[in-house]
């Protein structure tokens, strides 16, 4: 599992931006009022922040740091869809969360579910020798034989299908690529078109 290798090189790629990415989706769980997170939202921010520490230590054996690795991705992907439960609830219930509150918190949800999900498409893809789960363009390019996606391509990726609501440019080729792509769709749809539409009618 890639981010097993936190502290090493994957392919030819530092993975520190990844690490960066985890810190920003923890520091996002910060912004939420308190009803809406998962339970303390600095107590979860404290035991996901302490788990990103100990799978940047070099030492650490490999299996441990591929377990805790997906402990803390769990995590922040659990907190992440309860506090949208959290937040749609409070959508019904009259004065409960103010419109602003309600912006911030989808803005918040939005960007975590765009991080987490990068994260998942860069751990899944070629964890299999023989199969591909995304088909990007720059490999059918000439000249590219030897070009290889980073983290950086399968967040853009993540930012697309969560802006579009589907592929663009990459497309998934594997059923589990697409069953992920769709639970993101679907996530960041409910989000945009639910939350904000409706936080911004309360404002108005």
């Amino acid at each position: 599992m890639r981010l097993s290798t936190l502290t090493q090189k994957n392919n030819s790629e530092t993975t520190w931006h990844v690490a960066a990415a985890l810190v920003i989706a923890v520091g996002l769980q910060l912004v939420l009022k308190d009803n809406l997170a998962f339970g303390s939202k600095y107590a979860l921010a404290a035991l996901e922040g302490v788990l990103l520490v100990i799978v940047l230590i070099p030492s650490l054996h490999a299996s441990a740091r591929r377990l805790i690795a997906i402990l803390l991705v769990g995590f922040i992907t659990v907190a992440n869809v309860f506090s949208l439960a959290l937040v749609i609830k409070a959508l019904f219930s009259s004065g409960a969360v103010d419109g602003r509150q309600l912006l911030i918190s989808s803005v918040a949800i939005y960007l975590t579910n765009i991080i987490v999900f990068g994260i998942l498409y860069w751990e899944l893809d070629n964890t299999k020798p023989d199969q591909d789960d995304f088909a990007f363009p720059q490999a059918s390019l000439a000249g590219q034989s030897a070009w290889r996606p980073t983290f950086f391509d399968y967040l853009y990726v993540s930012i697309t299908n969560a802006t579009a609501f589907s592929p663009t440019d990459t497309l998934p080729l594997t059923h589990r690529a697409k069953l992920l792509m769709t639970i993101q769709s679907i996530t960041s749809l409910v989000t945009v078109a639910l939350v904000a539409a409706r936080a911004v009618n309360i404002l108005s």
